[in-house]
């Protein structure tokens, strides 16, 4: 189990509330009993219980005699210290004002997971994205420039950090084709896709990274609904976390609250059945990099002919931006 301390708030305070529920229901007792013996309203424990409200030490002194922990037993210094750290902010607190609840508590998690499963059906997942591939994904979906080069400041921040961890996570990656074979960015630098592929390669020479590939010949498959995240942890008081994002929104959801997050780690399953073995991954990806720049090259030639197509409609874009 990992050290607590390194996990994050996020993550410390699911701990923490997991700790207390199963404390209070191995005593027996109900929220509304717990809180006429504290004298406190029952508001106050559903709030410290739910995760809105932090808990002070005091007060979580308080409720650890009473559920019949003495202040010098082991496990009251240890969830003491967790509290403490569930009320420090993360690094993505700084973008609460610019980013959704959603996602930063989607951060918060996967900052302590031991496991990231993703499947992505349209993009390359954010923590393999290469800085100039966010940027033009960006130029699609968000308007304000200022509102791009956050989003893009917290994608690039989230790889920093999970691939800096002393012990990160294994991040086990299924695509469709698709992902590797639409050329984001092409209509201004035909190369920002062959770079991002081989970042990919780059990313899978390290041994707690693997991308498997579903091919075109694989058919229709459930995954053709939407891209999802599934974070797992090796701390067996947290259950799994389920994210899924799309033009609606995002959607975070923990596995008791909801038997979907059970569904869909079977449905990620079910797709690597469908994907290419993970070792022909890298030569799929070298092929469809060298189909790529052939026809850049292809394209450079007809640039240059007398009365060929020319410059389209794609690099007059790509003259404005620049």
């Amino acid at each position: 189990m990992a050290n607590a301390s390194v996990l994050g708030p996020v993550v410390q305070r699911a701990i923490l509330i997991s700790e207390l529920q199963r404390l209070r229901v191995e005593r027996g007792e109900t929220q509304d009993q717990v809180a006429a013996a504290l004298d406190w309203s029952t508001s106050k424990l559903i709030r410290i219980e739910g995760g809105t409200v932090g808990v002070s030490t005091t007060d979580l002194q308080a409720l650890l005699r009473h559920y019949g922990l003495p202040d010098g037993d082991e496990q009251v210094a240890v969830l003491t210290m967790i509290a403490r750290g569930a009320r420090q902010r993360g690094w993505w607190s700084l973008y609460r004002r610019e980013m959704k609840p959603a996602y930063l508590q989607y951060i918060g998690y996967e900052s302590g997971a031991s496991i990231i499963r993703s499947f992505q059906t349209m993009m390359v997942p954010g923590l393999l994205q290469t800085e100039e591939y966010a940027n033009a994904l960006t130029i699609e979906f968000v308007s304000s420039r200022a509102d791009r080069d956050v989003v893009v400041e917290v994608r690039m921040r989230r790889q920093e950090e999970i691939f800096a961890r002393d012990d990160p996570p294994q991040l086990k990656v299924v695509v469709d084709e698709a992902v590797l074979r639409r050329r984001v960015g092409g209509q201004f630098d035909p190369g920002i896709m062959p770079r991002q592929l081989r970042h990919i390669l780059d990313m899978l020479e390290r041994p707690n990274v693997s991308v498997e590939v579903i091919p075109f010949s694989a058919g229709a498959h459930f995954g053709m609904m939407g891209e999802f995240t599934i974070l797992e942890f090796d701390d067996a008081r947290l259950s799994d976390v389920l994210f899924q994002e799309n033009v609606g929104g995002s959607d975070l959801t923990v596995q008791d609250r909801d038997t979907r997050v059970t569904d869909y780690r079977a449905a990620f399953e079910n797709l690597r059945q469908l994907a290419l073995p993970a070792e022909r991954t890298p030569a799929f990806v070298e092929d469809v990099i060298a189909s790529m720049e052939a026809d850049a090259r292809l394209d450079a030639r007809s640039a240059l002919v007398p009365g060929g197509p020319g410059r389209g409609l794609g690099s007059k874009a790509a003259d404005g931006v620049q």
